[in-house]
């Protein structure tokens, strides 16, 4: 089966943002602000069969469904959002990033940006100056622009396993709460041709709707597109989906 189901041809010679379910589903959140802000429209969807089953309304009373993992875009913006809702199944996980890389190399994308939260209670002293980290895989050309931005790279906080003792398996560190990130970079092969880079932020659960903004103005900034956003706006359904429908007050007396 197809990996991707285009609805709508769309030149893809753009920067992809990619956000990886994660520590306080903030990259989620992030992904709609871009979405919403940009005026970005649907315009294909991905193989559901990677990824928990969901299913749910669109945005602004769009006609359709909402699936697993959409794609986002504009041919007025130069930039491409991937959505994913739901996380990719157990069994499935090496085989969706060998897809999504692969899909990533085949469709000609100018950059990639991952985006994860991190968990938050696991951050040391020395990381308390900012919430916002970055891995650039050695493997990848370098990150344009990247470098003139004060954003430190990233070091795990703790090690994978309690026997570690400092050697991890990976050159990429472990992420805490960080879903899929680190094996989708330990899984990119060698003279990977694209600018990749993994932007991190650390989060608590509960209502992340400010850290999303904050990972979002940085995704602008590092994508350089900033100037395209006058105000943020939030979709329609986080004003009554974020955190489920209001309970019937009647059930309390």
């Amino acid at each position: 089966m197809p990996f991707y189901y285009p609805i709508k041809q769309t030149a893809f010679n753009k920067p992809l943002i990619l956000p990886i379910v994660s520590a306080a589903n903030v990259s989620q959140l992030a992904a709609d602000l871009l979405i919403e802000s940009l005026s970005l429209q649907h315009i294909g969807t991905f193989d559901p069969g990677y990824f928990i089953p969901m299913i749910g309304g669109r945005e602004n009373d769009e006609a359709g469904v909402s699936t697993a993992c959409e794609l986002f875009g504009s041919d007025e913006v130069n930039l491409i959002v991937m959505q994913q809702r739901s996380p990719t199944l157990k069994a499935r996980k090496q085989e969706f990033v060998d897809a999504l890389l692969g899909f990533i190399q085949k469709s000609g994308f100018t950059s990639v940006t991952f985006l994860s939260g991190v968990d938050l209670s696991n951050r040391t002293d020395a990381q308390m100056m900012t919430p916002f980290y970055q891995i650039s895989p050695s493997t990848s050309p370098p990150f344009p622009g990247l470098a003139d931005l004060p954003i430190p790279a990233y070091s795990s906080p703790v090690p994978q396993r309690i026997h570690d003792n400092g050697n991890p398996e990976s050159p990429v560190p472990f992420i805490p709460g960080g879903g899929l990130t680190r094996r989708i970079l330990s899984s990119l092969p060698p003279s990977w041709p694209i600018p990749t880079v993994s932007l991190l932020q650390f989060v608590l659960e509960g209502d992340n709707k400010a850290d999303a903004q904050m990972l979002a103005s940085v995704v602008a900034q590092v994508g350089n597109f900033h100037a395209l956003i006058k105000q943020w706006k939030q979709p329609t359904s986080w004003s009554a989906g974020l955190f489920g429908t209001p309970h019937d007050q009647t059930l309390y007396g």
